[in-house]
């Protein structure tokens, strides 16, 4: 059975505190998760629950954490990505009353699958996960602790994806909220966190600059318009491949140049997969790329970039840079893959994540969704279901407070001529 990390790291001391300096540097720019802590410590509203989390364990997902526990719940946590963890961060947390966290970075599928199945030794009542590994594993493995799960939260596209086709075949055996499909976390997270972190990591790891590069952005759904929009005010020039026509129609009223992916690997200096799909880049776009092109996925799993065909094409594959691995082919071409294909935002070295800030509001939306689910679980049926969007705006409005902004309101009149349908011209 998988130990808890402090277990298995031999300097356990010193990694607790450099993960707290971590945890205490988010914390200090995450005024919503304040707020939201300071109710929960107040009203205690998670008392008596086991919370079982998959995520992504570095410091603002420790702050996510340690609100719960704040607010009664006993917490499991683990990785939801084997290169995602900052194992002095998941010390750190695995110190803290009542939160136990397995995550450990660098762990092989055994490890990792390992790691779940401890969280879900405990018994959760209640799952937040990014990517629904969580989830599956209860619904495939351990069926029988479903009647005692209140219901789950999901972060992230992919997993939503995952949950729908779940929920569609009649297989989700208990209610879900869709976090990513909040405005909150669609209109920050995905486009602006996205956009930031993953170019951020893709230049802090190769050193390389945007300005005059070839930037092709596989999806334009929130997470590629982030990509495509970073890119381009780094001065460079974006290409953009869809399989969506809309889409498509949307990325080129922006001013992007969308082509099919056959024909932008031959352009592109640096491609960035954001789909949550599979097979996205794959042997025919490796034989047209240029010598030294830079390949990094933003999507989800580490998928989108077929490099199963890859290695099999390449003479050599050795370590070009930290979390770079050169492929030279047997023509003298070299293609650079960042993070092993997976999350180029999470997983490479020196990667961060998202901001504090966007991550702020992410969390809090999880945060506010499993304090409705343990108030109110029994109203909702089995299945995905969308955050209510009060909760939603709750949290819009605890930053809003805390950065100063005031707004408007609807006046009496206002709001009853935008609630009826007797109004005429």
């Amino acid at each position: 059975m998988t130990a808890p990390i402090t277990e298995r790291l031999p300097d356990a001391a010193d990694a607790r505190e450099a993960g707290r300096r971590k945890i205490d540097w988010a914390r200090q720019h995450m005024p919503i998760m304040a707020a939201i802590e300071d109710d929960f410590v107040a009203d205690q509203p998670l008392d008596g629950q086991r919370v079982g989390m998959a995520m992504h364990v570095e410091a603002k997902t420790a702050v996510l954490a340690e609100v719960l526990a704040a607010g009664g719940a006993e917490v499991a946590i683990t990785g939801c990505n084997p290169l995602s963890t900052h194992d002095d961060v998941s010390a750190a947390l695995d110190a803290v009353d009542d939160v136990t966290s397995y995550a450990r970075r660098g762990v092989d599928d055994d490890e990792y699958y390992g790691a779940i199945e401890a969280v879900i030794d405990h018994e959760p009542t209640i799952t937040v996960d990014d990517g629904m590994d969580l989830i599956a594993a209860i619904h495939e493995d351990y069926p029988d602790l479903i009647d005692g799960i209140v219901g789950g939260c999901e972060e992230t596209t992919t997993g939503v994806h995952r949950l729908r086709a779940m929920d569609a075949d009649g297989a989700l055996e208990y209610p879900v909220f869709a976090v990513n499909d909040t405005p909150m976390k669609r209109l920050f997270d995905n486009v602006h966190g996205t956009g930031e972190s993953s170019l951020a990591s893709i230049a802090m790891t190769t050193n390389l600059s945007w300005a005059g590069k070839t930037v092709v952005v596989a999806g334009y759904g929130h997470c590629g318009k982030g990509v495509a929009k970073k890119a381009a005010g780094q001065n460079a020039r974006v290409l953009v491949t869809e399989v969506e026509p809309r889409r498509a129609l949307e990325a080129h009223m922006e001013g992007y140049e969308v082509v099919p992916m056959a024909e932008a690997a031959a352009e592109g200096d640096v491609f960035v997969t954001t789909t949550g799909n599979r097979d996205v880049i794959v042997r025919e776009h490796f034989e047209a790329m240029q010598d030294g092109a830079v390949l990094a996925n933003a999507g989800h799993f580490d998928v989108e970039i077929d490099l199963d065909a890859l290695e099999e094409m390449a003479s050599e594959v050795n370590e070009a840079r930290d979390g770079v691995m050169a492929y030279e082919l047997p023509d003298g071409r070299r293609l650079n893959v960042l993070a092993e294909g997976r999350l180029v935002n999470l997983a490479t070295p020196v990667a961060l994540g998202h901001p504090v800030e966007v991550m702020d509001q992410s969390f809090g939306v999880q945060a506010v969704s499993v304090r409705e689910l343990v108030a109110n679980g029994s109203e909702y049926a089995p299945g995905v279901h969308d955050v209510p969007d009060d909760l939603d705006r709750e949290v819009a409005e605890i930053k809003l407070a805390a950065e100063g902004v005031d707004y408007d309101a609807l006046t009496d009149a206002q709001a009853d001529y935008m609630d009826s349908w007797q109004h005429g011209t």
